[in-house]
């Protein structure tokens, strides 16, 4: 057998990730943390111990495969290992593979289905949508008895910033995620100490930043990052304690109705016409007069005035000359559904002038939450917001027909107002309302 020579000594973090036996291990978070070396490194260790494993290593593009792990790995393991250029894959002398990918677009995701793999790494995750992670989740199988992990790098930004901050970060898990399943191992420029002794001024570059990438790049924030459509969206002035709703709110909803996704918010105006959205809902796979019937389940007990809904829904079926509308309308409980101002660059700069203090969201409404924090701009339309990844946008688009629908403060006679005012003061002081 040829001998192989690694060279390099690992950092503490990089110790992390070389000894996690996590299923999903998440390393970085920042740059300059070492995550493609240290990525490499982990699945040539592994190729080298059980003969036979097979892996794939994948990112966005190709270009950055080449640079990032092609050429680096050629260089590593020289004449050791063989290397096919048309199938992008080394081959170890103890059977052991490793496949070289890259994933531009959702569409690239096809030459994967039906594969198998032991091991998958995806370099820089968050530049991967969540619908390419759940592909190739399921191509991490096998009969054999190796061990089936998958390694991500990530940094905070990019189209995957929803889901890897989910599953890694806020640790808010879905029905069939094991939280036993994901590790988070977070790295900076100043764990990667070998950087550090031979560049000194990439600390210098990554603080002459901007803010916003300067707190994500350098020390590793997830809340605020480069490309955020709504930055100003914030813990601490945004999201408030849940509160038992008094007597002076007019309650609305917005609606945005598709068979991939339902999404609808529940919302109260008060006096000062500030809006709080109190409620959310959101699943897949509903017939018009289910996603009616679970409306109308979350408006029961309250005086809904009216519903912003998708204005697709007044679109008539070809084949039965029925509209949507006709069809939710039959659902008993549902209250009224007006159709909603869908104009996008208004809408959001609508949602924008409300979140300089005219709007709330409770701190149970998580999905809208996590949403309103990943959504980002639209590279080709500078006032809009990307529609991709497309699973964290119907959420946002309710509220953005909610706010649209223009609704007025509510009424109420001043001496009752003040009153009731007082009763719930430690709402208004406290949570900043």
């Amino acid at each position: 057998m040829k001998k192989i020579v690694l060279k390099g000594t690992p950092s503490d973090k990089q110790k992390l990730l070389f000894s996690s036996r996590t299923k999903y291990t998440a390393y970085g978070g920042a740059r300059g943390g070492g995550k493609s070396w240290a990525l490499r490194r982990k699945l040539v260790l592994m190729c080298l111990h059980y003969p036979g494993l097979k892996c794939l290593i994948v990112r966005r593009s190709y270009s950055e495969l080449r640079y990032n792990h092609i050429l680096p790995l050629r260089s590593e393991l020289g004449g050791a290992v063989k290397y096919s250029e048309t199938q992008k894959l080394i081959t170890f002398e103890n059977g052991s593979s490793l496949k070289l990918g890259y994933l531009s677009d959702d569409g690239d995701t096809l030459q994967y289905q039906g594969l198998e793999f032991d091991i998958i790494a995806l370099d820089e995750a968050t530049q991967l949508t969540e619908y390419q992670f759940n592909i190739l989740k399921a191509c991490l199988r096998g009969t054999n008895r190796y061990p089936k992990r998958m390694y991500l790098t990530c940094n905070p930004g990019g189209i995957g910033h929803g889901w890897v901050k989910r599953l890694f970060i806020d640790r808010s898990y879905r029905e069939g995620e094991d939280p036993d399943d994901y590790t988070f191992i977070q790295a900076t420029v100043f764990d990667n100490t070998v950087l550090l002794d031979n560049d000194a001024e990439y600390v210098k570059q990554l603080q002459s930043l901007p803010d916003a990438l300067r707190q994500a790049w350098l020390y590793g924030k997830w809340d605020v990052f480069s490309g955020q459509f709504f930055p100003e969206f914030c813990d601490g002035k945004h999201i408030i304690k849940n509160f038992e709703l008094p007597g002076f709110y007019r309650i609305i909803g917005g609606l945005d109705y598709g068979f991939d996704a339902t999404a609808f918010l529940l919302i109260c105006a008060d006096r000062y016409g500030r809006l709080t959205v109190i409620r959310e809902f959101i699943r897949s796979d509903l017939t018009l007069s289910a996603a009616a019937g679970a409306v109308a389940e979350i408006c029961a007990g309250f005086c809904v005035d009216y519903i912003a809904a998708s204005p697709d829904l007044w679109n008539r079926r070809q084949d039965s000359g029925i509209s949507g509308v006709e069809t939710m309308t039959k659902t008993a409980g549902l209250p009224p559904l007006v159709r909603a101002d869908d104009r996008r660059v208004a809408g959001w700069r609508a949602v924008r002038e409300y979140l300089d203090g005219s709007l709330f969201v409770c701190e149970d409404c998580k999905e809208l939450i996590r949403d309103m924090s990943s959504l980002i701009y639209d590279k080709n339309v500078p006032e809009d917001c990307s529609d991709t990844p497309h699973d964290i946008t119907h959420l946002p688009e309710a509220l953005r027909y909610a706010v649209m629908s223009r609704v007025s403060a509510a009424e109420i006679p001043s001496e009752i107002f003040e009153r009731r005012k007082r009763k719930y003061e430690n709402r208004f002081s406290v949570a900043n309302y």
